[in-house]
């Protein structure tokens, strides 16, 4: 079964679009909102495995120039 995690962040003001167009051609994003809370985007990210989730996390999403900062929350999937 797959990794699920919904990936909050904040960004730099007014980078809030560039940084949601960047984050929907990331494989394993699978949704992303723009919201207005404590956070600035949340996206839902899905990956195979934890070191590949671990990976789309700090590898790619957290290397954005913009992305200030991330907070990960991991989901179980109940049948």
């Amino acid at each position: 079964m797959s990794e699920l995690a919904f990936i909050m962040m904040n960004v730099k003001v007014g980078t809030d679009r560039d940084v949601v167009a960047k984050l929907r051609t990331m494989k394993g994003v699978k949704e992303v909102y723009e919201v207005y809370a404590v956070y600035d985007i949340v996206a839902i990210v899905e990956a195979e495995t934890m070191a590949e989730l671990n990976d789309l996390v700090n590898s790619e999403i957290r290397k954005i120039e913009t992305v200030t900062s991330t907070n990960t929350i991991i989901g179980e999937r109940y049948p």
